[in-house]
């Protein structure tokens, strides 16, 4: 058995984690009211306790509009907690690997993004999230992976696609904005990526420090929105249908600037960590049977 730190543990993706967790992993999951990231002590003290052999770190401020009021929070747990848990695997000689966002990158390409593509963040929960990679590549340069991902989802916690049946039952139509694309992602599938990848970091056969990770496909979020109400009302999870509109960033302001078009370029985590290679719509189907029952 292998002792593996999650912090971030009662997240989308540190849900999945846990149900997906291979037999050889003794977990250690955390939240903010276990361990806090930000605090060095505690994190030394944790480290000497529970003697991790690799950490996951799937905790992060994600409140991307709140972040650019909130700065502050959003800079301690995505860039100081981040490079404290690198410093703690430095000094224990342990591998780390760090989930971050597409967020790091502006939107201006109209092909994927591959992981060593120029990021230039738009918004403060991009900076950090940048910031964070970068200080866990510079102190762990040989045993730490970078796994990029976007639009995440799951049964658990909060989320756009519970969002949007909470507002198909309660309204009579919707506008969902239309000029950003990218892809959604399943957390059930990232968790697997994810596993994948720490099975790579222990046997010493990670090739690649950046990877991206999520569903197969692309999608607008007016896309993923119909989808979302076609799959719901096939499973019984909406009793009715209602007019889904296009509508443009501009009729919808926020306080964050989000990038046009953020797919990623999955064929690395595909080829060397074996991901799911599965059409988003495929997991979104998934997905809806599990709320369903």
């Amino acid at each position: 058995m292998i002792n593996v730190l999650i912090t971030g543990a009662n997240g989308q993706l540190g849900y999945e984690l846990r149900r997906t967790a291979p037999q050889f992993a003794r977990l250690f999951c955390t939240d903010y009211h276990q361990l806090d990231i930000t605090d060095e002590v505690a994190i030394q003290a944790f480290f000497k306790s529970s003697t991790p052999a690799i950490v996951i770190n799937a905790a992060a401020y994600t409140a991307v509009d709140k972040a650019e009021m909130d700065v502050e929070t959003a800079r301690a747990v995505n860039v100081t907690g981040a490079e404290l848990l690198a410093k703690a695997c430095a000094n224990n000689k342990i591998p780390m690997v760090q989930v971050s966002t597409d967020f790091v990158f502006c939107g201006g390409k109209s092909s994927p993004y591959h992981a060593d593509d120029q990021p230039q963040p738009l918004s403060v929960y991009g900076h950090t999230k940048l910031e964070g990679e970068n200080h866990v590549r510079e102190i762990l340069p040989q045993s730490s992976l970078i796994i990029r991902t976007a639009w995440v989802y799951s049964a658990h916690g909060n989320n756009f696609v519970k969002t949007m049946l909470r507002l198909m039952q309660e309204k009579d139509q919707l506008g969902v904005v239309a000029d950003q694309v990218g892809t959604p992602t399943w957390a059930n599938h990232l968790a697997q990526c994810v596993w994948n990848g720490v099975s790579h970091l222990l046997e010493g056969t990670v090739h690649s420090p950046v990877h991206h990770y999520t569903d197969a496909g692309v999608a607008s979020w007016y896309d993923f929105a119909v989808a979302i109400q076609e799959e719901a009302l096939q499973l019984g999870l909406l009793d009715k249908a209602i007019p889904v509109s296009p509508i443009q960033t501009i009729d919808y302001p926020t306080p964050a600037t989000r990038p046009a078009y953020s797919v990623l370029d999955k064929t690395s985590s595909w080829t060397e960590l074996s991901a799911p290679k599965v059409h988003w719509r495929v997991a979104l189907r998934q997905m809806l049977a599990e709320l369903a029952g």
